[in-house]
C-alpha cells in the first residue's frame, strides 16, 4: 500500500525473476485487510488465482476493449513464458478520462460543511473553510464532482459559520445538482446536524466532512456496506508513524524482552466520511451537541452492525490544517 501511494497507483505488477507473476490490487488488500489477514503478510498469499494480461498477438483493439470492460488501470501483455513484452498505461489510451465505477449509484450525500476552519486561520476569517481553493475550484466542488462521477445528484449542505456566503457562492455556480441546506442555530457537533434531516433522508447516504477527500471507488464502499448489512460503515485509512526512539518491551519483573530502534507503527484512522443506513437519523438528539463518535458508541452498546472499510494513506487527503492542505493542492495539480 505504501507503493501504491508513492506511485499514487492502485495496481502493481509482480515480478519475479524477471518473470511476470501477477498484479496486485488495492482491492486486493482492502479484501485481505478486511479478512483479518496480518499486515506483515507476504503478498504472495493474496493474489488472484486468476488475472487477465494480453498476448503479445492481440490487437491494440482488442487490448483497448479488455481495459475498458474490466476498468483497467494497465493491462500488461505477457508471453507464454511468462516474458513481460509490454505494458499500456490507462492514461496513455484513454487520455484524460478514468476507469468507471464498479456501479453508479443514486444515493444522498451530506457535506459537514458548518466548521469554523479554526486549523486554518487567518485565511478563514474571511473564506469559509468549504469553498478553500483547490485546483480551479472548491473543496466543495471537488467533493460534488466526485460522487457525481459515481451517480450522485442529491447534496445536502450542514452549514453555520458564514453561511450566506457559502449559499451565495454556489448560487452563482448554478451547479447541476440538487443541493439542499440545513442550517445549524448553534454548533451541532460533528453529527448533532443530521436531526435536521428527519422526512428528508428515507435511503442509505454518504456523510463526508467537507475538508477531506477519498481517492476510491465509492461503490466499492457501498458494496461492502450493503453485503455486511452494515447501519454504518466508517472509511478508515491506514496512517504510518515512525517511532522517534527505541521501544522496550519487558516481561516479568521488568525483564527485557526485546528493544525496537525507532520503529514504524501502522494505525487506522478515522478519515471523516461515513455510510449510514436512514434509521439512524431518528437516533440524533434534536437539541445539543453530538458528535459522530457518540451515535457509534450508542451502536456498539447495542451490539448493532458496525463496519470498517480500509484504504490507504495516500487515498485520504485531508485539507482541514495547513501542511495537509498544501499536499493535497500539490498532488491534485500533479494529476
Amino acid at each position: 500500500m505504501k507503493q501504491m501511494d508513492v506511485l499514487d497507483k492502485k495496481l502493481l505488477l509482480i515480478v519475479s525473476n524477471e518473470k511476470f507473476v501477477s498484479i496486485i490490487s488495492a482491492g486486493d488488500i482492502q479484501r485481505a485487510i478486511i479478512k483479518k489477514v496480518d499486515l506483515d503478510t507476504q503478498i504472495s498469499t493474496i493474489l488472484r488465482e486468476q488475472i487477465r494480461v494480453a498476448s503479445p498477438n492481440d490487437t491494440m483493439q482488442a487490448i483497448e476493449k479488455l481495459m475498458l470492460s474490466f476498468r483497467m488501470e494497465f493491462c500488461p501483455v505477457v508471453s507464454d513464458d511468462n516474458d513481460l513484452m509490454d505494458v499500456h498505461f490507462w492514461e496513455d489510451i484513454f487520455k484524460n478520462t478514468k476507469p468507471k465505477p464498479v456501479f453508479q449509484f443514486d444515493l444522498p450525500v451530506v457535506v459537514m460543511a458548518g466548521g469554523f476552519g479554526t486549523r486554518l486561520k487567518p485565511l478563514t476569517n474571511v473564506v469559509p473553510k468549504p469553498l478553500i481553493p483547490i485546483g480551479e475550484g472548491t473543496m466543495l466542488e471537488e467533493i460534488f464532482s466526485r460522487f457525481n462521477g459515481h451517480g450522485v445528484n442529491d447534496f445536502f449542505l450542514s452549514v453555520n459559520y458564514k453561511a450566506s456566503l457559502i449559499k451565495f457562492y454556489l448560487n452563482e455556480l448554478d451547479l447541476p445538482y440538487n443541493i439542499q441546506f440545513v442550517k445549524e442555530e448553534e454548533p451541532r457537533g460533528t453529527a448533532g446536524s443530521l436531526s435536521l434531516l428527519k422526512g428528508k433522508i428515507d435511503n442509505t447516504f454518504f456523510v463526508t466532512n467537507c475538508d477531506i477527500i477519498i481517492d476510491q471507488d465509492y461503490s466499492d464502499i457501498l458494496k461492502y456496506h450493503r453485503d455486511n448489512k452494515n447501519e454504518l460503515t466508517i472509511i478508515a485509512a491506514l496512517k504510518h508513524y515512525q517511532i522517534p526512539y527505541g521501544t522496550l518491551e519487558t516481561g516479568d519483573n521488568g525483564e527485557l524482552l526485546e528493544i525496537k530502534e525507532k520503529p514504524d507503527q501502522s494505525v487506522w484512522i478515522n478519515t471523516g466520511m461515513y455510510i449510514l443506513e436512514p434509521n439512524l437519523i431518528n437516533e440524533i438528539p434534536e437539541k445539543g451537541f453530538f458528535h459522530i463518535t457518540e451515535l457509534i458508541g450508542n451502536l456498539k452498546k447495542e451490539n448493532r452492525k458496525i463496519g470498517v472499510y480500509p484504504v490507504s494513506e495516500g487515498s485520504w487527503m485531508d485539507t482541514g490544517e495547513w501542511q495537509e492542505y498544501d499536499k493535497t493542492v500539490k498532488r491534485l495539480m500533479d494529476k
